[in-house]
């Protein structure tokens, strides 16, 4: 039985090349619905002066529906109900995640414990016992199931409710020695990835990954962290989203514990216990308030740009990133404007979009 006709198209729309978390909410909240966007993109691309990328097809994106069926996933957009709350309030919340286990874990206050894969024997211990002593508060505990202190957060929580976003798709298991428990996070806890099934986590898939970990918790524990590490960017992201960022210090001769203790110099929250944590994320322990539909979509009142509006934008563009509102600003052209001929560009492949709500010439 084929899927909605609703449902293809949206996924049709996210699964496209060139159109990224931000651009479908554009494109959906301007056009009203993704067929309509997927039958303007050309139009858009042809102003921004040059081609779209490939349309995800309808039989793709049909085989997809099905091999996610099959694995026993089941997929949650940004405007149901289950999809998690503090995830839906950031601007590159994904579309769409595809998600096996407990749903009814997103509802709970959510803490995100990360840290070093070569993490000493210690603190895995440490990571293990936090998790624990947080999750028998009925915080659930999210992580990225990588190497060490991934592992050890996930074990710590695993009887009382872990939550383990991946990389690539649900049915790839990485790091290969992980396939146990990520089967069994699957079953008794929740496991979240963005890509479809079959997609082997790439360098560049991991970064997403690591925001969605962000976004989902009211505070990011970080233990043992090179000050380079993929888990100093998703303290970053925790703190682009106004959540709180916790750091357990370390020795200044171990280099796995400089990351820690340069957060902790930038602001973050030393922390050393549970009740630390709890104390720490106690002003978001109980969640926003869901967003509505509307302010999901990112909705404007449409508008229209000429072409000497497009020239001013573009010469305001350069290959160093810059806020979306300075170009508002310094342009002196209405939000709605500046946004349409941000999203011409991109879909022509001339624009690229940066942490930050920041843009530059691709």
């Amino acid at each position: 039985m084929s899927a909605p006709a609703d449902i293809v198209a949206r996924l049709r729309l996210i699964r496209s090349d060139k159109i990224g978390p931000v651009t479908y909410a554009q494109l959906v909240a301007r056009f009203g619905s993704a067929q309509a966007a997927l039958d303007a993109i050309p139009d858009l691309a042809r102003r921004g002066g040059g081609r779209p990328g490939k349309l995800a097809t309808a039989a793709e994106v049909e085989s997809e529906i099905t091999e996610v069926t099959r694995l026993g996933a089941r997929y949650l957009f940004r405007d149901d109900d289950a999809y998690p709350a503090l995830l839906a309030e950031i601007d590159s919340a994904p579309p769409v995640l595809i998600v096996s286990g407990d749903t009814a874990l997103l509802a709970r206050p959510t803490v995100a414990m990360v840290g070093a894969r070569n993490a000493s024997a210690a603190a895995c211990r440490f990571a293990r016992q936090l998790a624990r002593d947080l999750g028998q508060t009925g915080t659930a505990i999210v992580s990225g199931l990588a190497r060490g202190i991934d592992t050890a957060a996930h074990d710590g929580a695993f009887d009382t409710g872990t939550v383990a976003v991946i990389a690539g798709g649900i049915d790839i298991f990485y790091p290969p020695e992980n396939e146990e428990r990520q089967r069994a996070i699957g079953t008794k806890g929740l496991l979240i990835a963005e890509q479809p099934p079959g997609v082997e986590p790439r360098a560049r898939h991991f970064p997403y990954r690591n925001r969605i970990i962000a976004g989902l918790a009211a505070g990011t524990v970080v233990i043992e962290a090179a000050p380079k590490s993929g888990s100093l960017i998703t303290a970053r992201h925790a703190a682009d989203y106004g959540r709180e960022v916790m750091a357990i210090p370390g020795s200044p001769l171990d280099p796995r514990a400089q990351g820690c203790n340069q957060l902790i110099r930038e602001g973050a929250t030393l922390v050393q216990t549970a009740e630390d944590v709890l104390e720490a994320i106690r002003p978001l322990h109980l969640g926003p308030a869901r967003p509505s539909r509307q302010r999901q979509a990112v909705a404007e009142e449409p508008a229209e740009a000429g072409d000497s509006e497009r020239r001013a934008i573009r010469d305001l563009i350069s290959p160093t990133p810059v806020p979306v509102d300075e170009l508002v600003r310094q342009s002196g052209l209405p939000a709605a404007a500046v946004q349409l001929v941000l999203l011409e560009l991109e879909l022509a492949g001339h624009l690229a979009r940066h942490a930050g709500g920041r843009v530059a010439l691709a």
